[in-house]
């Protein structure tokens, strides 16, 4: 007899994928676009408003005072709209966000000294109104645009809270401004891990000088003033 045949090779196995797999979650396409380059203010409107600046400055240093505001057709006179978001999760620092419109990257994301929870707290009770401080910079530093101050001083209704800071917006602000981007008004809350809680409304930007700018927030049904107050000032 002859010597035995060696086993046949063992069938290959079709490759396999497992069920459980889990695909993480896909970002949002930013499509957000540059804020327009507007001209600056004429002549005639610097001395304006450098002359209104000076009936402005008192509430802005003093925000805990009651603030005349003059509405028509649901707008500040003076006031150029804005759209801002209020966001953060509940125990951490809220952030604002202020875009031109609703599509438009933000001109600017600022970290406030609150969480987020307290902050729409208070403004569920009343009027909120939050001073930013800031002090003047050297001659050499003078061109720096007040929204582009790196730190600020917080106020809240009179009392010190701690620090704003100016940051960078991060690709989860950016997701989220894109998810929203079809929203002007609104509040929610988006679903994920530690549920993120935002607010979304018009702002009047109210500009008094290089050194003091104001942000209303104002009521869906444009008629009962500001919920929010903003006050940047440099001192």
């Amino acid at each position: 007899m002859g010597a035995p045949k060696p086993p046949p090779p063992p069938a290959s196995l079709p490759e396999t994928h497992s069920s459980s797999a889990v695909t993480p979650p896909t970002r949002p396409q930013v499509s957000l676009q540059q804020p327009s380059r507007k001209k600056g203010p004429s002549k005639s409107t610097k001395i304006f408003r450098r002359f209104r600046a000076v009936f402005r400055s008192f509430p802005i240093i003093t925000p805990a005072c009651k603030i005349p505001v003059s509405l028509h057709d649901g707008h500040i006179h003076g006031g150029t709209r804005m759209t801002g978001m209020l966001f953060g999760y509940r125990k951490s620092r809220v952030s604002l966000a202020i875009q031109e419109n609703p599509r438009c990257l933000p001109m600017l994301v600022l970290e406030l000294a609150i969480p987020t929870g307290k902050l729409l707290q208070d403004m569920g009770m009343g009027l909120v109104r939050i001073a930013l401080e800031c002090e003047k910079h050297t001659a050499e530093r003078e061109r720096t645009k007040l929204i582009d101050e790196p730190i600020w001083a917080m106020y809240s209704n009179g009392r010190k809270t701690g620090y704003g800071v100016k940051r960078e917006a991060t690709d989860d602000d950016l997701s989220v401004m894109q998810m929203l981007h079809g929203v002007s008004m609104g509040a929610g809350v988006l679903p994920g891990e530690g549920e993120l809680t935002y607010t979304r409304a018009h702002f009047e930007r109210v500009v008094g000088s290089k050194d003091s700018e104001t942000y209303y927030m104002m009521n869906p049904d444009g008629n009962s003033g500001p919920q929010l107050s903003i006050f940047f000032v440099r001192i």
